[in-house]
Protein backbone atom coordinates (compact mmCIF):
# COMPACT_ATOMS: atom_id res chain seq x y z
CA UNK A 1 0.00 0.00 0.00
CA UNK A 2 3.11 2.24 1.27
CA UNK A 3 4.43 1.49 -2.41
CA UNK A 4 1.82 1.87 -4.48
CA UNK A 5 0.67 5.24 -2.49
CA UNK A 6 4.35 6.90 -3.28
CA UNK A 7 4.05 5.78 -7.00
CA UNK A 8 0.71 7.39 -7.23
CA UNK A 9 2.23 10.53 -6.08
CA UNK A 10 4.71 10.71 -8.59
CA UNK A 11 1.86 9.62 -11.55
CA UNK A 12 0.22 12.51 -10.55
CA UNK A 13 2.71 14.68 -9.78
CA UNK A 14 4.05 13.85 -13.88
CA UNK A 15 0.24 14.30 -14.96
CA UNK A 16 -0.26 17.71 -13.16
CA UNK A 17 3.48 19.20 -14.68
CA UNK A 18 1.47 17.92 -18.21
CA UNK A 19 -1.56 19.57 -17.81
CA UNK A 20 -0.18 23.10 -16.19
CA UNK A 21 2.38 23.15 -19.10
CA UNK A 22 5.16 23.08 -17.42
CA UNK A 23 6.95 20.04 -19.23
CA UNK A 24 9.16 20.89 -21.83
CA UNK A 25 7.66 20.30 -25.35
CA UNK A 26 4.17 19.50 -23.67
CA UNK A 27 1.05 21.60 -23.98
CA UNK A 28 -2.74 20.70 -23.19
CA UNK A 29 -5.11 22.08 -23.67
CA UNK A 30 -8.46 22.74 -21.62
CA UNK A 31 -11.89 22.97 -22.50
CA UNK A 32 -12.37 26.47 -21.90
CA UNK A 33 -12.33 28.54 -24.81
CA UNK A 34 -9.21 29.37 -26.44
CA UNK A 35 -8.09 30.92 -29.53
CA UNK A 36 -7.51 28.52 -32.17
CA UNK A 37 -3.47 28.05 -32.63
CA UNK A 38 -2.33 29.39 -36.07
CA UNK A 39 -1.86 26.79 -39.08
CA UNK A 40 1.66 25.78 -38.80
CA UNK A 41 1.65 27.19 -35.03
CA UNK A 42 3.88 23.54 -34.41
CA UNK A 43 6.59 22.84 -36.27
CA UNK A 44 7.57 19.43 -37.10
CA UNK A 45 10.56 19.26 -34.39
CA UNK A 46 8.34 20.37 -31.92
CA UNK A 47 5.40 17.03 -32.65
CA UNK A 48 8.48 15.20 -32.64
CA UNK A 49 9.46 17.01 -28.86
CA UNK A 50 6.33 16.74 -27.92
CA UNK A 51 5.56 12.96 -28.59
CA UNK A 52 8.45 11.89 -27.47
CA UNK A 53 8.38 13.60 -23.86
CA UNK A 54 5.02 11.85 -23.24
CA UNK A 55 6.10 9.13 -24.96
CA UNK A 56 9.00 8.99 -21.81
CA UNK A 57 6.45 9.92 -19.24
CA UNK A 58 4.49 7.30 -20.22
CA UNK A 59 7.39 4.74 -20.57
CA UNK A 60 8.37 6.08 -16.81
CA UNK A 61 5.87 6.14 -15.32
CA UNK A 62 4.99 2.33 -16.48
CA UNK A 63 8.38 1.24 -14.92
CA UNK A 64 8.04 3.47 -11.82
CA UNK A 65 4.61 1.22 -11.07
CA UNK A 66 6.52 -1.89 -11.27
CA UNK A 67 9.11 -0.94 -9.04
CA UNK A 68 9.06 -2.35 -5.12
CA UNK A 69 9.04 0.25 -2.39
CA UNK A 70 12.90 -0.99 -1.18
CA UNK A 71 14.35 -0.46 -4.47
CA UNK A 72 12.71 2.82 -5.18
CA UNK A 73 14.10 3.62 -1.44
CA UNK A 74 17.49 2.44 -2.53
CA UNK A 75 17.68 4.71 -5.69
CA UNK A 76 16.45 7.49 -3.15
CA UNK A 77 19.45 6.99 -1.00
CA UNK A 78 22.21 6.80 -3.94
CA UNK A 79 20.85 9.96 -5.77
CA UNK A 80 22.05 12.37 -2.26
CA UNK A 81 25.44 11.21 -3.31
CA UNK A 82 25.26 13.57 -6.77
CA UNK A 83 25.03 16.43 -4.44
CA UNK A 84 27.78 15.97 -1.58
CA UNK A 85 30.41 17.30 -4.45
CA UNK A 86 27.89 20.38 -4.50
CA UNK A 87 28.01 20.58 -0.34
CA UNK A 88 32.10 20.32 -0.78
CA UNK A 89 32.37 23.05 -2.48
CA UNK A 90 30.65 25.59 0.33
CA UNK A 91 32.57 27.03 4.02
CA UNK A 92 31.93 23.95 6.11
CA UNK A 93 29.97 25.44 8.79
CA UNK A 94 27.58 26.69 6.28
CA UNK A 95 27.16 23.41 4.79
CA UNK A 96 26.98 21.66 8.24
CA UNK A 97 23.91 24.04 8.52
CA UNK A 98 22.23 23.65 5.17
CA UNK A 99 22.63 19.71 6.20
CA UNK A 100 20.57 19.89 9.24
CA UNK A 101 18.45 22.09 7.95
CA UNK A 102 17.41 19.93 5.13
CA UNK A 103 17.05 17.28 7.71
CA UNK A 104 14.14 19.32 9.40
CA UNK A 105 12.61 20.00 6.49
CA UNK A 106 12.38 16.50 5.54
CA UNK A 107 14.43 17.15 2.47
CA UNK A 108 16.00 13.72 2.94
CA UNK A 109 14.88 10.35 2.06
CA UNK A 110 13.26 8.40 4.24
CA UNK A 111 14.42 4.50 5.24
CA UNK A 112 11.80 2.48 4.31
CA UNK A 113 13.93 -1.29 4.46
CA UNK A 114 14.05 -2.80 7.90
CA UNK A 115 16.96 -3.21 8.89
CA UNK A 116 18.64 -7.09 9.01
CA UNK A 117 17.27 -8.72 12.14
CA UNK A 118 20.96 -9.73 12.74
CA UNK A 119 21.26 -5.85 13.85
CA UNK A 120 18.69 -5.77 16.42
CA UNK A 121 19.60 -5.59 20.17
CA UNK A 122 18.54 -4.43 23.65
CA UNK A 123 20.04 -2.31 26.40
CA UNK A 124 18.77 0.09 28.88
CA UNK A 125 15.67 -1.98 28.42
CA UNK A 126 15.11 -0.21 25.07
CA UNK A 127 15.19 -2.10 21.76
CA UNK A 128 17.45 -0.58 18.83
CA UNK A 129 16.56 -2.03 15.51
CA UNK A 130 20.41 -1.04 14.29
CA UNK A 131 23.37 -0.28 16.78
CA UNK A 132 24.38 2.92 14.36
CA UNK A 133 23.79 6.12 15.65
CA UNK A 134 24.69 10.05 15.10
CA UNK A 135 27.18 11.23 17.35
CA UNK A 136 26.08 14.93 19.43
CA UNK A 137 27.25 17.64 17.62
CA UNK A 138 25.40 17.48 14.23
CA UNK A 139 22.15 17.95 15.49
CA UNK A 140 23.39 20.43 17.95
CA UNK A 141 19.59 22.10 19.35
CA UNK A 142 17.55 19.01 18.29
CA UNK A 143 16.13 20.88 15.23
CA UNK A 144 15.86 17.64 12.81
CA UNK A 145 15.92 14.90 15.25
CA UNK A 146 12.62 13.41 13.45
CA UNK A 147 14.42 13.88 9.90
CA UNK A 148 17.66 12.24 11.27
CA UNK A 149 15.93 9.59 13.01
CA UNK A 150 13.84 8.64 9.50
CA UNK A 151 17.04 8.07 7.70
CA UNK A 152 17.78 4.78 8.98
CA UNK A 153 20.20 5.82 12.26
CA UNK A 154 19.11 3.14 15.11
CA UNK A 155 19.84 6.35 17.76
CA UNK A 156 20.16 9.69 17.60
CA UNK A 157 22.22 12.49 20.19
CA UNK A 158 21.73 15.69 20.28
CA UNK A 159 23.75 18.58 21.69
CA UNK A 160 26.17 19.09 23.64
CA UNK A 161 23.37 21.54 25.25
CA UNK A 162 24.47 24.47 27.53
CA UNK A 163 22.03 26.04 29.86
CA UNK A 164 22.58 29.53 28.71
CA UNK A 165 23.07 29.86 24.97
CA UNK A 166 26.35 31.08 23.68
CA UNK A 167 27.77 31.66 20.14
CA UNK A 168 31.18 29.03 21.13
CA UNK A 169 34.38 30.33 19.65
CA UNK A 170 35.14 33.19 16.71
CA UNK A 171 34.81 31.70 13.21
CA UNK A 172 36.73 30.14 11.36
CA UNK A 173 36.58 27.06 13.71
CA UNK A 174 35.54 24.13 11.12
CA UNK A 175 38.16 22.65 8.84
CA UNK A 176 37.86 19.81 6.68
CA UNK A 177 41.30 17.90 6.01
CA UNK A 178 39.31 15.82 2.85
CA UNK A 179 42.25 13.71 1.98
CA UNK A 180 42.55 12.20 5.32
CA UNK A 181 38.80 12.31 5.65
CA UNK A 182 39.35 14.08 8.95
CA UNK A 183 37.58 17.23 10.46
CA UNK A 184 39.54 19.73 12.94
CA UNK A 185 36.64 21.70 14.59
CA UNK A 186 36.92 24.58 17.60
CA UNK A 187 33.25 25.36 18.06
CA UNK A 188 33.44 25.70 22.08
CA UNK A 189 29.33 24.13 22.55
CA UNK A 190 28.11 26.74 20.28
CA UNK A 191 24.17 26.21 21.71
CA UNK A 192 20.94 27.99 21.78
CA UNK A 193 20.52 26.88 25.37
CA UNK A 194 18.21 24.04 27.13
CA UNK A 195 15.15 26.50 27.24
CA UNK A 196 15.12 26.56 23.03
CA UNK A 197 15.88 22.74 23.11
CA UNK A 198 13.51 22.20 25.73
CA UNK A 199 10.65 23.60 23.73
CA UNK A 200 11.71 21.85 20.63
CA UNK A 201 11.79 18.82 21.84
CA UNK A 202 8.28 19.38 23.78
CA UNK A 203 6.77 20.42 20.93
CA UNK A 204 8.11 16.95 18.96
CA UNK A 205 7.48 14.97 22.08
CA UNK A 206 3.13 16.14 22.02
CA UNK A 207 3.50 15.61 18.40
CA UNK A 208 4.41 11.83 18.56
CA UNK A 209 1.93 10.95 21.81
CA UNK A 210 -0.87 12.23 19.92
CA UNK A 211 -0.10 10.44 16.69
CA UNK A 212 0.43 7.05 18.82
CA UNK A 213 -2.38 7.65 20.81
CA UNK A 214 -4.75 7.90 17.49
CA UNK A 215 -3.19 5.11 15.52
CA UNK A 216 -1.89 2.78 17.41
CA UNK A 217 -3.07 0.16 20.10
CA UNK A 218 -1.93 -0.39 23.63
CA UNK A 219 1.29 -2.80 24.04
CA UNK A 220 1.92 -5.01 27.21
CA UNK A 221 3.58 -3.47 30.31
CA UNK A 222 5.63 -6.63 30.23
CA UNK A 223 6.87 -6.00 26.28
CA UNK A 224 10.09 -4.14 26.05
CA UNK A 225 9.26 -0.99 23.84
CA UNK A 226 10.09 -1.19 20.58
CA UNK A 227 12.02 2.65 20.00
CA UNK A 228 11.52 5.20 22.36
CA UNK A 229 10.54 8.56 23.24
CA UNK A 230 11.65 10.04 20.10
CA UNK A 231 9.59 7.77 18.12
CA UNK A 232 11.24 4.61 16.50
CA UNK A 233 14.10 5.43 17.06
CA UNK A 234 16.35 6.25 20.68
CA UNK A 235 17.33 9.92 21.80
CA UNK A 236 19.99 10.45 23.70
CA UNK A 237 20.74 14.58 25.18
CA UNK A 238 24.25 15.13 25.28
CA UNK A 239 24.63 18.38 28.35
CA UNK A 240 27.65 20.61 28.37
CA UNK A 241 28.75 23.52 30.40
CA UNK A 242 29.23 27.19 29.80
CA UNK A 243 32.25 28.60 29.16
CA UNK A 244 32.13 30.97 31.92
CA UNK A 245 30.52 29.50 34.18
CA UNK A 246 32.58 28.55 37.51
CA UNK A 247 29.93 25.86 39.04
CA UNK A 248 29.78 22.92 36.11
CA UNK A 249 27.95 20.37 38.48
CA UNK A 250 25.05 22.98 38.81
CA UNK A 251 25.10 23.32 35.01
CA UNK A 252 24.91 19.77 33.76
CA UNK A 253 22.10 19.73 37.07
CA UNK A 254 20.42 22.20 35.23
CA UNK A 255 20.39 20.47 31.85
CA UNK A 256 19.19 17.76 34.30
CA UNK A 257 16.25 18.74 34.91
CA UNK A 258 15.16 20.45 31.99
CA UNK A 259 15.64 17.74 29.51
CA UNK A 260 15.64 14.53 31.16
CA UNK A 261 12.13 14.13 30.40
CA UNK A 262 12.50 13.96 26.85
CA UNK A 263 15.73 12.08 26.91
CA UNK A 264 16.20 8.12 25.96
CA UNK A 265 19.67 8.47 27.67
CA UNK A 266 21.65 11.42 29.16
CA UNK A 267 25.21 12.13 28.55
CA UNK A 268 27.46 14.86 30.64
CA UNK A 269 30.43 15.58 28.22
CA UNK A 270 33.25 16.18 30.10
CA UNK A 271 36.38 15.78 27.00
CA UNK A 272 35.46 18.21 24.11
CA UNK A 273 38.74 20.20 23.89
CA UNK A 274 37.08 23.47 22.96
CA UNK A 275 36.07 24.91 26.61
CA UNK A 276 38.44 25.74 28.88
CA UNK A 277 39.24 23.49 31.93
CA UNK A 278 36.47 20.69 31.19
CA UNK A 279 38.76 17.86 30.73
CA UNK A 280 39.94 18.17 34.36
CA UNK A 281 36.71 17.15 35.18
CA UNK A 282 37.88 13.56 33.89
CA UNK A 283 39.81 13.11 36.83
CA UNK A 284 38.89 10.81 39.82
CA UNK A 285 37.57 12.80 42.54
CA UNK A 286 36.00 15.36 39.97
CA UNK A 287 34.45 13.13 38.10
CA UNK A 288 33.14 11.22 40.72
CA UNK A 289 32.37 14.46 43.08
CA UNK A 290 30.07 15.56 39.67
CA UNK A 291 28.25 12.11 38.64
CA UNK A 292 27.18 11.91 42.07
CA UNK A 293 25.42 15.10 42.37
CA UNK A 294 23.93 14.82 38.45
CA UNK A 295 22.62 11.16 39.45
CA UNK A 296 20.79 12.87 42.67
CA UNK A 297 19.19 15.44 40.59
CA UNK A 298 18.27 12.84 37.90
CA UNK A 299 17.13 10.19 40.51
CA UNK A 300 15.07 12.98 42.76
CA UNK A 301 12.53 13.59 39.84
CA UNK A 302 9.31 12.23 39.44
CA UNK A 303 9.60 9.11 37.00
CA UNK A 304 7.01 6.63 35.50
CA UNK A 305 6.80 2.79 35.41
CA UNK A 306 9.97 3.20 32.52
CA UNK A 307 12.39 5.24 35.39
CA UNK A 308 14.32 7.65 35.22
CA UNK A 309 16.99 7.99 31.50
CA UNK A 310 20.26 6.18 31.71
CA UNK A 311 23.41 8.32 32.74
CA UNK A 312 26.60 7.92 30.51
CA UNK A 313 29.58 10.39 30.19
CA UNK A 314 31.49 10.99 27.00
CA UNK A 315 35.19 10.96 27.87
CA UNK A 316 38.43 11.98 25.50
CA UNK A 317 40.81 9.93 24.22
CA UNK A 318 43.76 11.67 25.11
CA UNK A 319 43.99 10.20 28.74
CA UNK A 320 46.77 8.08 30.39
CA UNK A 321 46.34 4.59 31.36
CA UNK A 322 46.18 5.95 34.84
CA UNK A 323 43.50 8.16 33.60
CA UNK A 324 41.73 4.95 32.24
CA UNK A 325 41.54 2.79 35.66
CA UNK A 326 40.01 6.31 37.49
CA UNK A 327 37.34 7.18 34.90
CA UNK A 328 36.48 2.88 35.26
CA UNK A 329 36.66 2.93 39.00
CA UNK A 330 34.52 5.55 39.32
CA UNK A 331 32.16 3.85 36.42
CA UNK A 332 31.60 0.90 38.66
CA UNK A 333 31.62 2.34 42.11
CA UNK A 334 28.61 4.64 40.82
CA UNK A 335 26.86 1.96 38.70
CA UNK A 336 27.22 4.20 35.86
CA UNK A 337 24.97 3.29 33.10
CA UNK A 338 27.30 3.60 30.21
CA UNK A 339 30.93 5.54 28.68
CA UNK A 340 31.17 6.70 25.27
CA UNK A 341 34.59 6.27 24.14
CA UNK A 342 35.51 9.04 22.66
CA UNK A 343 35.15 12.07 21.67
CA UNK A 344 37.83 14.38 19.39
CA UNK A 345 41.62 14.12 20.25
CA UNK A 346 44.21 17.22 20.64
CA UNK A 347 46.83 14.79 19.30
CA UNK A 348 47.72 14.93 15.19
CA UNK A 349 48.47 11.33 14.28
CA UNK A 350 50.46 10.68 10.70
CA UNK A 351 48.93 11.50 8.39
CA UNK A 352 47.76 14.54 9.50
CA UNK A 353 50.53 16.00 11.26
CA UNK A 354 51.66 16.42 7.54
CA UNK A 355 48.66 18.79 6.58
CA UNK A 356 49.18 22.05 6.53
CA UNK A 357 45.77 22.47 8.57
CA UNK A 358 47.22 20.42 11.55
CA UNK A 359 48.26 23.57 13.26
CA UNK A 360 44.38 24.65 13.76
CA UNK A 361 43.93 24.44 17.21
CA UNK A 362 40.59 22.16 18.00
CA UNK A 363 39.84 18.76 18.08
CA UNK A 364 40.90 16.14 15.32
CA UNK A 365 37.84 14.18 14.25
CA UNK A 366 37.44 10.87 11.95
CA UNK A 367 39.09 8.23 10.07
CA UNK A 368 42.84 9.38 11.94
CA UNK A 369 40.82 9.00 15.24
CA UNK A 370 40.28 5.34 14.53
CA UNK A 371 43.36 3.65 15.77
CA UNK A 372 43.68 5.88 18.96
CA UNK A 373 39.82 5.60 19.97
CA UNK A 374 39.69 1.97 19.17
CA UNK A 375 42.50 1.37 21.48
CA UNK A 376 40.78 3.41 24.49
CA UNK A 377 38.11 1.43 23.69
CA UNK A 378 39.19 -1.92 24.23
CA UNK A 379 41.20 -0.88 27.35
CA UNK A 380 38.21 0.95 29.21
CA UNK A 381 36.03 -2.56 28.11
CA UNK A 382 38.77 -4.47 29.87
CA UNK A 383 38.89 -2.14 32.77
CA UNK A 384 34.88 -2.35 33.54
CA UNK A 385 35.18 -6.28 32.85
CA UNK A 386 32.18 -5.65 29.90
CA UNK A 387 29.94 -4.84 33.04
CA UNK A 388 28.94 -1.28 31.22
CA UNK A 389 27.81 -0.65 27.88
CA UNK A 390 29.98 1.35 26.12
CA UNK A 391 29.12 3.23 23.07
CA UNK A 392 32.13 3.16 19.88
CA UNK A 393 32.72 6.92 18.52
CA UNK A 394 35.99 7.76 16.57
CA UNK A 395 36.70 7.40 12.85
CA UNK A 396 33.99 5.22 11.81
CA UNK A 397 33.50 5.36 8.10
CA UNK A 398 32.25 1.80 7.16
CA UNK A 399 30.86 -1.14 8.28
CA UNK A 400 34.11 -3.04 9.27
CA UNK A 401 35.13 -0.08 11.05
CA UNK A 402 31.86 -0.33 13.06
CA UNK A 403 32.54 -3.73 13.97
CA UNK A 404 35.94 -3.33 14.58
CA UNK A 405 34.56 -1.34 17.37
CA UNK A 406 32.17 -4.09 18.83
CA UNK A 407 34.51 -6.62 18.58
CA UNK A 408 36.64 -4.21 20.99
CA UNK A 409 33.71 -3.92 23.15
CA UNK A 410 31.34 -1.42 21.92
CA UNK A 411 27.92 -1.91 22.55
CA UNK A 412 26.87 0.80 20.21
CA UNK A 413 28.63 2.78 17.51
CA UNK A 414 28.60 6.52 16.50
CA UNK A 415 29.22 8.45 13.31
CA UNK A 416 29.72 11.84 12.39
CA UNK A 417 32.81 13.33 10.41
CA UNK A 418 31.74 10.14 7.92
CA UNK A 419 28.35 10.82 7.55
CA UNK A 420 29.17 14.88 6.90
CA UNK A 421 31.25 13.29 4.17
CA UNK A 422 29.42 10.46 2.90
CA UNK A 423 25.98 11.81 3.12
CA UNK A 424 22.75 9.55 3.38
CA UNK A 425 23.97 6.93 1.66
CA UNK A 426 26.45 6.07 3.29
CA UNK A 427 23.94 4.85 6.56
CA UNK A 428 22.52 1.68 4.67
CA UNK A 429 25.82 0.42 3.64
CA UNK A 430 27.68 0.36 7.41
CA UNK A 431 24.61 -1.28 7.99
CA UNK A 432 24.54 -3.83 5.54
CA UNK A 433 28.58 -4.07 5.74
CA UNK A 434 28.03 -4.63 9.39
CA UNK A 435 24.96 -7.66 9.08
CA UNK A 436 27.77 -9.09 6.71
CA UNK A 437 30.75 -9.16 8.75
CA UNK A 438 29.13 -10.63 11.86
CA UNK A 439 27.63 -13.18 9.20
CA UNK A 440 30.65 -13.77 7.92
CA UNK A 441 32.61 -14.74 11.48
CA UNK A 442 29.44 -16.74 12.59
CA UNK A 443 27.75 -14.71 15.11
CA UNK A 444 23.71 -14.34 14.83
CA UNK A 445 23.59 -10.86 17.18
CA UNK A 446 25.53 -7.98 17.64
CA UNK A 447 25.38 -8.93 21.29
CA UNK A 448 27.53 -11.96 20.68
CA UNK A 449 30.16 -9.96 19.16
CA UNK A 450 30.81 -7.35 21.90
CA UNK A 451 34.13 -7.69 23.00
CA UNK A 452 35.56 -10.78 21.28
CA UNK A 453 38.61 -9.59 21.08
CA UNK A 454 38.93 -9.01 24.55
CA UNK A 455 38.14 -12.92 25.69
Amino acid sequence: MAAWSSRKLLRDFLLKRVVSNQLPGVRCFSSAPQSAPKIGHYSKKGRLLTGATIGLLIAGGAYVSTVDEATFCGWLFSATKLVNPFFALLDPEFAHNLGVSAAARGWIPREKRPDPTILGLEVWGRKFSNPVGLAAGFDKNAAAVDGLLALGFGFVEVGSVTPVPQDGNPKPRIFRLRDEGAVINRCGFNSEGIVAVAKRLGAQHGKRKLDETSSSSPSSNNEVKQGGKAGPGILGVNLGKNKTSEDAAADYVQGVHTLSQYADYLVINVSSPNTPGLRMLQGRKQLKDLVKKVQAARDEMQWGEEGPPPLLVKIAPDLSNEDLEDIAAVALALHLDGLIISNTTISRPDPVNKNPLASETGGLSGKPLFNLSTNILKEMYILTRGRIPLIGCGGISSGEDAYKKIRAGATLVQLYTAFAYGGPALIPEIKAELAACLERDGFKSIVDAVGADCR
